[in-house]
């Protein structure tokens, strides 16, 4: 893969991840979220998630507010770099999902689980053959 079309795919995988997360940065949105997230899970066939508290509305404000921020870097800044942390943050990110959706059997995970998982692959499979298309050389930094 050249490492143009690498930057393109570090972009998308940005977008993906605001049009996702931005909506969780701030008290407002994110009630609102929780509220279509709950009419979803119960739309597939799962219950209506738990009510947030305060310390959790806390915790996935920071999850928001953080991935928002690393997403706009990604955007203005794309490298082979960050497309490497950011297919590992996926894989962590995969995991919890997986942890939780074992323990809840919440079908919404469902919808948050294979997309994450397929932007980090996507993110970490081309990485070994990822060239410089005027050098042919494999930039880590780039």
């Amino acid at each position: 893969m050249q490492l143009s079309a690498y930057r393109k795919l570090v972009q998308a995988s940005a977008l993906y991840d605001l049009a996702v997360t931005a909506p969780l940065a701030t008290p407002w949105t994110l009630a609102f979220m929780h509220a279509l997230m709950s009419q979803l899970n119960v739309g597939l066939g799962g219950m209506p998630l738990p009510a947030f508290e305060p310390f959790h509305m806390f915790i996935a404000g920071l999850l928001g507010s953080v991935v928002t921020v690393w997403s706009l870097l990604r955007l203005r800044h794309p490298s082979r770099r960050l497309g490497l942390y950011d297919g590992a943050a996926r894989f962590l990110f995969s995991s919890w999902m997986a942890w939780t959706l074992m323990a809840t059997g919440a079908p919404l995970l469902w919808l948050l689980l294979v997309p994450e998982c397929a932007w980090g692959v996507a993110q970490w499979w081309p990485l070994a053959r990822c060239t410089d298309a005027a050098t042919g050389a494999r930039p880590l930094g780039a």
